[in-house]
């Protein structure tokens, strides 16, 4: 084989491997961003389900209270 063809050969292939090793690095980080944003949705429902129970809590619906004594 000609020197400067197998030389342009190897050159392509570690252009290859390390355009694959790129591609593996962010598909990892992808998935990892994508679980984590997932886990963030999961903890600010918790958070809204929380805050909607305290308000709940905190303020009572004004219609179920008994009417004050002078009435």
């Amino acid at each position: 084989m000609d020197p400067v063809i197998e030389q342009r050969l190897v050159e392509l292939e570690s252009r290859l491997a390390f355009q694959e090793h790129a591609l593996a690095e962010l598909s990892d980080a992808l998935a990892a961003a994508r679980a984590e944003a997932s886990d963030n949705a999961r903890r600010l429902e918790m958070a809204l389900a929380d805050l909607k129970q305290l308000r709940t809590f905190l303020y009572p619906d004004p219609a179920s209270e008994p009417p004050p004594p002078h009435y």
